[in-house]
């Protein structure tokens, strides 16, 4: 988990709790498990044989029944609108199937230089008519609140997008109880850089995906996690056959671990902690039938992903800004722990859960100079471990800040 910030395939960190997989059904009978049946997420088969207008016109298609299908309730709905392309989409179907304006929230966040996608939601709301409501999340807020954000991912993902998500939810919860929500779009439609290296063979510099981890060569840790990449490994030898491009392979390897145990279980957490339920509706299985098969020119053309995506967008929504280099969503938790690392850092090293693995000294000086983005992930990593391993392992409640609750005794 620290090297990659979340855990792969059916095991957990908890010995003897497996998970039921995606798509998995399990039949029990007398305390124990008599049948085990597991539906496909993706369609089989390599690339198929179609133009960029059929291919637009299914994925239309496709991606309207879906968000038509996922904003079906009798409760009131919104939807979480970032600057990129995929709640974008949503946004413009929900626009074009609701008679009333989509409230659509967006976070923003108060450290320098942060990247900050409120103005270009606020655009794209406009334009389609939705309501827009907007929250900034201060460093204060992350400080107060993050015990009780960390102790609701019972399963450990670091991903640091639990924050905005977390205080989006509570947000939310005031006036929906539905939130439809982009997750999805990267893995489907191909929307990540890496994909691009792993569509390259080797001698031409492509790269496997993850082929490092967080803690590879930082010399925090006692010693580096043995096996650590053996479940992103059996994930890429399932993904792999029957035909499929480079690029097929990649997505379906995200897709096994990276957004189950990921992104979805992030979404779920943080969202079910204030009673809101979190709607995907790219990854409904009519959406993953029309884009998964896509040739893989209608997905990457000229370095830049989701292309079909992006040709849909252009056309139906242009403040969306569709071809715009992708900024990503990313939360500044590198400069917050730096403001706060002579102080945070030796809290940190002292919890017992780090002390078991990590060198304390080693710990408190990273806090205290973590400059690099690898350092800055390291510290969140095992910021986040300390805060979970207090509250899951340990049985602390999570009260108080996160200051008062890692030096609580």
């Amino acid at each position: 988990m620290l090297q990659i910030q979340f855990t792969t395939g059916a095991d957990t960190i908890f010995p003897g709790i497996s998970r039921v997989l995606p798509g998995e059904t399990l039949t029990c009978a007398d305390g124990r498990i008599i049948e085990r049946h597991r539906s496909a997420a993706l369609p089989a088969g390599p690339p198929e044989a179609i133009d960029e207008a059929a291919a637009l016109a299914r994925l239309e298609r496709a991606l309207t029944e879906s968000v038509d299908l996922h904003q079906r309730s009798d409760v009131p709905y919104g939807m979480f609108l970032s600057g990129g392309i995929d709640s974008a989409t949503i946004l413009t179907l929900m626009a074009r199937l609701n008679s009333s304006p989509v409230l659509a929230f967006t976070a923003g966040f108060d450290a320098p230089g942060a990247a900050d996608e409120r103005a270009q939601a606020a655009a794209v709301a406009q334009a389609l008519g939705a309501r827009h409501e907007t929250l900034l999340v201060t460093q204060a807020m992350v400080w107060r609140h993050l015990p009780e954000i960390v102790a609701c991912m019972d399963d450990p993902a670091a991903d640091y997008a639990i924050i905005p998500t977390w205080f989006l939810a509570q947000r939310a919860r005031q006036e929906v109880k539905v939130v439809l929500c982009g997750e999805g779009g990267d893995e489907l439609l191909a929307g990540y850089g890496r994909y691009r290296s792993a569509m390259r063979p080797a001698w031409l510099g492509g790269r496997v995906m993850r082929a490092r981890g967080t803690f590879d060569r930082l010399s925090v840790l006692r010693g580096r996690p043995p096996a650590w990449r053996d479940g992103l490994a059996a994930a890429e030898a399932q993904a792999s056959g029957g035909g499929r491009s480079r690029l097929q392979v990649a997505q379906a390897t995200d897709m096994a671990d990276w957004l189950a145990h990921d992104l979805l279980l992030k979404l779920d957490r943080c969202l079910m902690a204030h009673a809101v339920e979190g709607r995907t509706p790219f990854l409904d299985s009519g959406v993953a039938a029309a884009s998964f098969r896509l040739p893989d020119r209608l997905k990457v053309r000229g370095g830049v992903g989701k292309y079909l995506l992006r040709r849909w967008l252009e056309q139906n929504c242009p403040a969306a800004r569709a071809f715009a280099p992708k900024q990503g969503f990313t939360v500044p938790v590198g400069a917050w722990i730096g403001a706060v690392g002579d102080r945070l850092g030796p809290l940190v090293a002292a919890q017992p859960g780090i002390a078991e693995i990590a060198e304390p000294e080693r710990v408190a000086k990273l806090f205290r100079n973590a400059a690099g983005r690898r350092e800055q992930y390291a510290a969140w990593h095992l910021l986040f471990y300390a805060l979970w391993h207090r509250a899951h392992i340990e049985g602390r409640r999570p009260e108080g800040d996160v200051f008062s609750f890692l030096a609580a005794t």
